[in-house]
């Protein structure tokens, strides 16, 4: 049974058509299950479509600029049509869902590939992915079309390790490219940090030297591109770093270059990764392929048509000299399913999570919908709660926040829960806690309550028969306890994280064993009129009271005299690095965290934890992850949602956006909670 192409076949706009890809699907012909990657702008999910497996692309659609970018982008992939080009079934461009459904590729994408898997390509592999991928940039610029972010993250592989072309949101015919004089690089808006997001679009490792310099994307741009990549299918490790995994590689070049410097180093002193070596058994005229390839002068750069002729020499070459003793070849009956990691044996963190949370509660004997108490007083402060968050990437490639909103937790009206995680090293950690640490609070909040029971009984009945009235104080304040709990649910949470890992490491997962993800973690709990923050790392909160910054938490990073010295005193190395301290050989900045067990116990995940009593004085919390506190004092937020429709939603937005526009290099993840109703004036004016 196949998908039924309606009549018409076009976009709600009319602008977008297609004789073979149905443009608009019915909801009962595909459901869309969890995430398996997010990237900048969009989001991908498995699904089912048709009953068969697919990959779907969800972007993120915030303006009707992003609502433009879809539509020419899904008007450019009906016209293209390559077998080296990920291949696009179906799409539904109608409101409210804009997405596209590609076929779904068994081993992931190149990137993954490489630097989690840890896969070292044979030399007749590495030929044969780097030509085919050749064949389609050439199908392309014979089109006139530029793609402008050729990297191995965009190029994803079937069971049979061929490679096919993703991510066509920023391609564009040649002739529509824009040349950015200074002129139109200053009316565009501001500059975040000396890339221009209007402007200067790609992946700055993969970036040609001219794109650097503000010029326009020619084909010679995408071969600049390709020659990086194929060094680094070669190599295996990430350009400018010497790692393997990915997810590291971007503290480490952070630690070797600001952004600028990289640029400088790229443009003016012909700065290059470095090459691949005899190991890889790359011949010297493979060698000589790539570096004209990334060559500083476009003009000296070959064609797509003379290096898909000079990599089909050299695969030929190659396979008559190793064909006495060359492993099989790549078929789907022969392909490792261990290390070739698909889709969908991707671990879910935050399904591992919730599982986590759950075991607890079990064993502990106890539900989720039990929570904490605290004595009524009929005359004490009672706060509205409304609450919105916002998060993007920023200028990061991956997304490795996450958060949580849980107002009127358990269904307590009085009971509110938010959270958000900061992860390192990959988001393995920040969304496993995300998952875990709510249910384990609940967990524990049960067990609280539960013993508390336990004292009120034996209370009553010392009251009885010994009138000891001052054992009833024991029970309000065993139950009025959330203090405990999060500290808890902290220290719970962080030891399954680690436990989890450790498990999927002796199973032989794909996971690498010197990969030790972490993430910092914020939370504030409400009960009644008490607000609790519990802060583990340099997340932030703070809290608006009569129009001013009141700090909830304080960041715990090694440039803290407190935290160095006793980080340095549970046996962690704390040097100068670059630009700051730095733990260990992992040269974290953050001295409490959850995960990073290769830095426990110096590296703790105990976290700090504040009380504040509620008054009609206080307006809202702001809390955020560490992308917008490095380019936004605590005043300053305060300055930007006074001048904010009073949202909490729109206000998480506006600071989350503002602080891309002025840099920021990190994701950036806000919730703002208001504590009071907003009148229609305020939230104009």
């Amino acid at each position: 049974m196949g998908l039924d192409i309606p009549e018409p076949n076009t976009c709600i706009r009319g602008c977008c058509s297609s004789q073979t890809i149905p443009l608009c699907l019915n909801p009962s012909s595909y459901s869309v299950s969890s995430p398996i990657a997010r990237g900048a702008e969009s989001v991908v999910y498995e699904a089912i479509l048709d009953g068969k497996k697919v990959a779907v692309k969800k972007p993120i659609l915030s303006t009707s600029e992003d609502l433009d970018k879809f539509h020419k982008q899904l008007q450019l992939l009906c016209k293209l049509n390559h077998p080296g080009m990920a291949k696009l079934v179906a799409a539904h461009a109608r409101p409210p869902n804009y997405m596209f459904f590609f076929e779904l590729y068994e081993c992931g994408n190149l990137s993954e590939k490489l630097h989690v898997d840890e896969w070292s390509p044979r030399i007749d592999q590495g030929l044969h992915i780097a030509v085919e991928l050749a064949k389609v940039l050439k199908y392309l610029h014979n089109l006139g079309i530029v793609h402008r972010d050729v990297k191995p993250a965009n190029i994803l592989l079937d069971r049979n390790f061929n490679p096919h072309l993703a991510d066509f949101g920023l391609a564009e015919y040649k002739r529509d490219l824009k040349q950015v004089s200074t002129g139109n690089w200053k009316s565009s808006g501001k500059p975040t940090g000396g890339f221009h997001k209007k402007n200067m679009v790609g992946t700055l490792i993969y970036m040609a030297p001219e794109i650097l310099k503000k010029s326009t994307h020619t084909e010679k741009s995408d071969v600049y591109s390709f020659g990086v990549s194929f060094n680094e299918l070669l190599t295996g490790v990430v350009p400018y770093t010497d790692l393997r995994a990915e997810a590291q590689a971007h503290t480490v070049l952070e630690m070797n270059y600001t952004e600028q410097q990289l640029t400088a180093a790229v443009v003016s002193q012909g700065l290059r990764p470095a090459l691949a070596n005899p190991k890889s058994r790359a011949s010297a005229r493979i060698l000589s392929l790539i570096k004209r390839c990334w060559d500083t002068n476009p003009q000296n750069r070959p064609s797509f048509d003379d290096i898909v002729l000079e990599l089909n020499v050299l695969l030929g070459q190659t396979n008559g000299v190793q064909e006495g003793d060359m492993a099989p070849p790549i078929t789907s009956q022969n392909v490792d399913s261990s290390s070739a990691r698909s889709f969908q044996e991707s671990i879910n963190w935050l399904t591992k999570g919730e599982a986590s949370s759950k075991e607890a509660s079990l064993a502990a004997g106890t539900g989720l919908n039990i929570c904490f108490d605290s004595p009524t007083d009929a005359s004490a402060y009672s706060p509205v709660v409304s609450c919105g968050a916002f998060a993007t990437c920023g200028r990061r490639e991956t997304m490795e926040d996450r958060h949580f909103l849980m107002p009127y937790l358990c269904n307590e009206k009085d009971i509110h829960f938010f959270g958000i995680f900061d992860g390192h090293r990959g988001a393995a950690a920040a969304e496993f806690s995300a998952g875990a640490l709510p249910g384990l609070l609940q967990t524990l909040g049960s067990i609280s309550r539960f013993t508390c029971v336990f004292y009120l009984c034996i209370s009553l009945y010392l009251l009885m028969l010994l009138k000891i009235s001052d054992m009833l104080i024991l029970y309000f304040l065993r139950i009025s306890d959330p203090s405990g709990a999060l500290l808890e649910a902290f220290i719970e949470t962080d030891d399954a994280f680690r436990k989890e890992l450790i498990s999927h490491r002796k199973s032989k997962s794909v996971i690498q064993k010197d990969w030790h993800p972490g993430c910092t973690a914020v939370v504030t709990l409400i009960v009644k009129n008490r607000l609790f923050v519990a802060n583990a790392g340099d997340c932030r909160t703070i809290l608006c009271q009569a129009g001013h910054p009141y700090a909830l938490s304080r960041d715990h990073t090694a440039a803290c005299p407190e935290e160095r010295e006793r980080v340095i005193s549970a046996g962690a190395k704390v040097e100068w690095q670059f630009d700051t301290w730095r733990v260990g050989d992992a040269a974290l900045q953050v001295t409490r965290s959850i995960g990073d067990d290769d830095l426990k116990p110096a590296v703790t995940a105990e976290p700090e934890i504040t009380e504040t009593i509620l008054s009609a004085d206080d307006e809202y919390i702001v809390m955020a992850s560490d992308g917008l506190w490095d380019v936004m004092s605590n005043t300053e937020v305060i300055g930007i949602i006074k001048d904010t429709v009073k949202d909490p939603g729109m206000c998480s937005k506006r600071l989350a956006t503002e602080a891309a526009a002025r840099g920021s290099k990190d994701n950036i993840t806000v919730i703002v909670v208001f504590l009071r109703p907003v009148s229609t004036a305020e939230r104009v004016y």
